[in-house]
Order: structure tokens, then sequence, then C-alpha cells
């Protein structure tokens, strides 16, 4: 049945990381509405610059056929060297936006999970067959870092469905902070499925063995609205005071941070 004007047929598909890209505008808009960040536009190319506050971070979305189409960087300070974190075409953006959120973060949480590997180990990604790697258990999906040790170098998350039918490559450079490399594996992780519409132009893969699509149909205002509240939760965020360790009695309940 075809939907009515008021609907959208949209696929909810898993695993998420053989979803497609999905729609950049989940990463932009909070970026820019939410966090402050500021564009650049040049009409005559087609790419999107977004500059953190304190212009000392920068998101390049830049189409680039031969390479990563997504660049999230950040320039050197004392005693941290800079660091970068790309992303190729078809990397889905929740898993993304799971780097920008926990990036631009105003009260990092202490306690915040950093190592990479964790969130995957727990869901059953096993040793793969080189070091210091994991792989998913259906094998499209490969966790390494190279270096050692004692000498640790980048990471790469590969996305695969075949040893030579890649569909994206996610790069974190050796310095890239372990917590944000962490949000990223854990939204791979994570099982539930993602919202694409007209997915059947964007996944690389429709074999029933491998992706599984459920397909409903959904108000639109629903769809709209998603991306709005995305909005107004990272910009409370944004807004909201530092935690006192001493709850003061005059503080009125609506000033809490709330998640």
């Amino acid at each position: 049945m075809a939907p009515s004007p008021e609907t959208i047929e949209v696929d909810f598909v898993t695993p998420r990381h053989l979803a497609g890209g999905g729609d950049p505008a989940w990463i932009t808009v909070p970026l820019h509405r939410a966090c402050g960040w500021s564009y650049g536009h040049d009409p005559l190319m087609p790419r999107v610059l977004l500059s953190s506050p304190d212009q000392k971070a920068l998101l390049r979305l830049e189409p680039d056929p031969a390479g990563q189409w997504w660049t999230l960087s950040h320039v050197a300070e004392p005693y941290k060297p800079a660091w970068y974190a790309s992303f190729g075409a078809r990397t889905p953006v929740e898993l993304i936006s799971a780097i920008t959120d926990a990036f631009t973060n105003p009260v990092p949480s202490a306690d915040a999970p950093s190592d990479p590997f964790e969130p995957l180990r727990r869901i059953g990604w096993s040793p793969a067959s080189t070091d210091n790697g994991l792989v998913s258990p259906d094998n499209t999906a490969y966790l390494s870092r190279l270096g050692s040790a004692e000498d640790p170098g980048a990471w790469f998350v590969t996305a695969a469905l075949a040893q030579n039918r890649p569909v994206w490559q996610a790069r974190f450079g050796a310095h890239t902070p372990a917590r944000l490399v962490t949000a990223f594996t854990a939204a791979l992780a994570d099982p539930k499925p993602v919202h694409r519409i007209d997915s059947g132009r964007s996944l690389p893969t429709r074999d029933p063995n491998i992706v599984t699509r459920q397909t409903t149909d959904v108000r639109a205002e629903l769809l709209a609205g998603a991306l709005e509240e995305r909005v107004r939760s990272l910009a409370a965020r944004q807004a909201a005071p530092p935690t006192s360790p001493v709850p003061s009695q005059q503080t009125s309940p609506r000033n809490h941070r709330s998640r």
C-alpha cells in the first residue's frame, strides 16, 4: 500500500554499519545550531566546512570518490599533538555523530570508557587473524590498530562485504583521543537499527543473509522532529551550568543538567 501524503516509507536497517551514509544534516545542523560551529560557504565548491567556536577544530565534508568524504581535525596545543578522524562516504552518520557529540560535550564524563575494543568485545567481536584487531561475528566489519603497545599508531575501522568489496573505512590518527574512538565503536556496537529513506539506492547490499530491512510508513512530522529534538537536546547540554559538587537549596530543578 502506498504511503499517504502525510507519511514517508522508511526502512529500519541492521546492522547499522551496512545501512549507508544517511543524511549529513544529522551531523552538520546540530554542530552549527546547537554547538555554535561556524560554516564557510563557497558556491563553486561542493563542500561544507564547519569550524569550532575556538577555531581549533574543523569538520570538512567534501565529496572525494577516491578517498574519505568526512574529516574532523584538531590543531596542536601545548603538550597535545594535532589529531584527526576521517570517514568514507558510506560511513553511517549515526557513527560519525557519536564522535562529534562526544567531542562537543562541555562536561565529558570522567569515567567515560576509553578502550575502543571493549564495546565490540561485549557484543561478541573476536580476535582477528592479524595482530591487534577484532572482527565482527558476520565478518563484515573489522577494527585494528597499527603499531605496538609501546608505540601505538593509528586506528582503522573497515566495513566490507568481502576482501575486495570495501564499503567504508574510518581512520583515527595515533593522537586522536581514545574516548572519541571509543564513542565511535560504542555506536558501532549499538544493536538498534537506523532509519533510511529510499535505502534501495544507499544500501551496499540487499542480501537478506547480511542486511535486515523492516519497512514501515512513518509520519513525516516525526522524521523532521527527530532532528529538531536532537538540536534541542545538544543545545540544552551546551547551555547547562557546571554541576556543583554541593547541591544548592536555591537552585531550581530546571537548572540541573539532564541527559
